[in-house]
């Protein structure tokens, strides 16, 4: 086990710390009791019955024996001190029994109770101060406010609720915020055998990032599925999320909740469009976390994980054996890559189809029902056999007579081939129970259902190029000297000017269109004349982020005539404030942002631009620093992205230009972290000669600073 400090580095009494909760060697039960169904008498019966060899000491004044155990009065009278104390008592007590466990040396603790009480005046909250004893005495804490965690490796059950009998070992480790999907999950009926699950609970000392740490290192571990509601110290995660795949481990993640936004994330259209859950989204992108959004995607992702081999070269090949649902498979896969067989393929199986059914990827391969084992091994073996194939799935529905043919089929397929081969259901209510348990024990993968079974294979393919991806490159260049000056301007404290924000993405390398301010007719005129006609004319009022909705944006113009009248008509309405600027030709328009997140720190920000940019929120969500090939790959996830190809009859836009406008964001985000709080840059006007800013606006940071995440 390597367990890491809250920055990354390895700590070695933390590693003993854990190590003494999830392998302790002896366990302390305090509030342990006979009355059935209390979480004290589960706590005891469930360690009893995991097969657990250590030394146990049931601990409560009431009784003499627990299930043919001396029990304890307290604590204090424990022989020696323990590895792990099992705290099932209420709220009241837990401060007590907390302070006489670190006062004997005891290692670590489990709290079930909430640590609720309701809020004294000048006395910190009991969380707070279960924190602080825990701290003091170097306990490594499971909770409070949760299930307790289960070692099926070490047949240890730190567990107040019942749970089935045969957890494991097996290769799937669990980490779950929510109790109620910890039980669910462990109660499941796919087969999934655990090496190690926990329910963190409030995570006073030891969060759930010290847990992916724990099941990265164990030899087992082939996938950690995680329901979390919050990750407390993203570095640390990030780092756990590279060593599992360094390890081939999969990371499977759950996230529920929004986070509260900032002040400067409401006020900023980046902010806005990144969402509460842009920071998460950049991550896991990052770290190669494989994001799912409901527990059965959870459930088929974990699946395909645990039984599948990894991904081959190429895209996904399918056999169904009806039209209709091939139809519907078609439709949920618009966003996976469909093996493209070869000549020889198609030809092979269209040998063996009845007249009238078509040779392509997925193949419609029932017929007559003729010789319809034969077809289906033949289908899908020479699907498997195309160098395109990445993976074959067999997506058939397990009902009525036909299931004994189709576990057949897919035993044999299975035997002959190399590449991942799963069942994918479309309608798991109709499933034949037994032919599912039997393909399972026999190592296949039955995904239970067309789309959450489609995103189980996305993730498949995700984890081979996640793999494959390049080093990260240079970032683009930036002097000390100008990174000095504006962390200066920035720290003076008043929002950037249009006119300055313009000039500090150009101090980066993003190209800008020439803008001057003005605050009256004749500095208009003069700005006008200097950059040359034609000019727009914009409201340089500090307060108005939307600046055509509010008439505040004039376009075309071509002459002093018209500059007088459009200036006149902005001042009279908006105030004397005002930017001249160079008009720039029409093209795609794209947002680009900068956004501070308290714990995350800096983030970028990529999307459709525009006046729609807030509506579309077609936006992807990205950790610096970035280089070409993972701008690129932002630019790859937007909705629009066709767009920039061209369309109708319109030049393709200067894609690399865009690409590195993003990595020279993205150097700027780097550079000024802890004093930007964000950054837009809408729209950035994107032609086939390259790319323009012809707006921003940019916030100074004010209250908590956090550098940019360490990967």
């Amino acid at each position: 086990m390597k367990a890491r400090s809250r920055d990354g580095a390895e700590d070695p009494i933390r590693q003993a710390e854990l190590a003494k909760m999830l392998e302790a060697r002896s366990v302390a039960i305090v509030g342990a009791s006979a009355t059935p169904g209390s979480v004290g008498a589960t706590t005891l019966l469930e360690l009893l019955a995991s097969g657990y060899t250590g030394r146990v000491f049931p601990v409560n004044p009431r009784y003499g024996e627990l299930e043919g155990l001396r029990c304890l009065p307290s604590l204090e009278d424990l022989p020696a001190p323990v590895d792990l104390a099992v705290i099932a008592v209420s709220n009241s007590r837990l401060e007590e029994q907390l302070t006489v466990a670190s006062g004997i040396g005891i290692g670590s603790a489990v709290i079930f109770a909430s640590a609720f009480e309701e809020p004294r005046v000048d006395v910190p909250p009991l969380t707070e101060r279960l924190a602080t004893i825990a701290k003091r005495g170097r306990l490594a804490i499971c909770g409070a406010n949760c299930m307790g965690f289960v070692n099926s490796s070490h047949k240890l059950r730190a567990c107040g609720y019942v749970l089935p009998r045969d957890l494991g070992p097996g290769p799937v480790s669990l980490i779950s915020h929510s109790g109620s999907s910890f039980s669910a999950l462990l109660h499941n009926d796919r087969g999934f055998r655990f090496n190690f699950a926990v329910s963190p609970g409030q995570e006073l000392t030891t969060t759930a990032t010290d847990y992916l740490d724990y099941c990265v290192s164990l030899e087992e571990t082939r996938v950690v599925a995680m329901v979390l509601e919050q990750i407390r110290d993203p570095t640390a995660f990030a780092r756990a999320a590279e060593r599992a795949q360094s390890r081939d481990i999969a990371v499977v993640v759950l996230k529920v909740g929004r986070e509260p936004r900032s002040a400067e994330m409401v006020r900023a259209h980046s902010g806005a469009l990144a969402g509460p859950d842009g920071a998460y989204e950049a991550l896991f992108d990052a770290s190669g976390i494989h994001r799912v959004f409901t527990l059965d995607e959870l459930a088929d992702t974990v699946e395909i994980f645990i039984r599948s081999r990894r991904a081959a070269k190429g895209g996904l090949a399918a056999v169904t054996d009806s039209g209709g649902e091939r139809a519907m498979l078609m439709d949920l896969a618009q966003d996976i890559a469909l093996a493209q067989p070869a000549p020889a393929t198609l030809a092979r199986i269209a040998a063996v189809l009845d007249p009238g059914l078509e040779a392509v990827n997925p193949v419609d391969a029932w017929g007559t029902g003729a010789d319809a084992d034969h077809v289906f091994s033949e289908a899908l073996q020479a699907l498997h056999d195309d160098e395109d194939s990445g993976a074959v799935i067999f997506a058939v529905d397990l009902t009525g007579l036909s299931w004994e043919r189709y576990v057949s089929v897919a035993l044999s397929v299975a035997a002959s081939t190399s590449k991942p081969f799963a069942i994918l259901t479309n309608y798991r209510g109709g499933m034949n129970r037994a032919a599912v348990s039997e393909l399972r024990d026999r190592g296949i993968p039955v995904l239970e259902g067309t789309a959450t079974g489609l995103t189980a294979l996305r993730h498949l393919f995700a984890h081979r190029d996640f793999a494959d991806r390049p080093a990260l490159g240079p970032p683009a260049k930036s002097s000390p000297e100008q990174r000095a000056r504006w962390i200066t301007r920035l720290e003076e404290g008043p929002v950037l000017t249009e006119v300055e924000a313009l000039s500090l993405v150009a101090d980066w390398g993003i190209p800008v269109a020439r803008a001057l301010p003005a605050h009256d007719w004749e500095s208009a005129l003069r700005a006008a004349t200097e950059i040359g006609w034609p000019i727009a004319l914009k409201t340089a009022a500090p307060d108005i982020s939307h600046k055509t909705d509010a008439g505040g944006v004039e376009t075309g113009l071509d002459g002093p005539d018209v500059l007088e009248r459009a200036y006149r008509s902005i001042s009279g309405r908006l105030g004397p404030s005002v930017t001249v600027q160079a008009m720039v030709p029409a093209g795609v328009e794209i947002a680009l942002g900068v956004l501070h997140d308290e714990s995350f720190g800096p983030l970028v920000v990529v999307g459709a631009g525009g006046i729609l940019v807030e509506v579309l929120q077609d936006r992807r969500v990205g950790l610096p620093p970035l280089d070409n090939w993972r701008a690129h790959r932002l630019l790859g996830g937007l909705r629009m992205r066709p767009l920039l190809d061209g369309v109708r009859g319109r030049a393709p836009i200067d894609v690399d230009a865009l690409a590195s406008a993003i990595v020279s964001l993205s150097t700027l985000a780097c550079d000024l972290s802890g004093h930007l709080a964000a950054l837009d840059v809408n729209p950035l006007i994107t032609t086939s000669a390259g790319c323009i800013a012809v707006d921003a606006v940019a916030f100074p940071l004010r209250g908590t600073r956090c550098g940019p995440l360490s990967l």
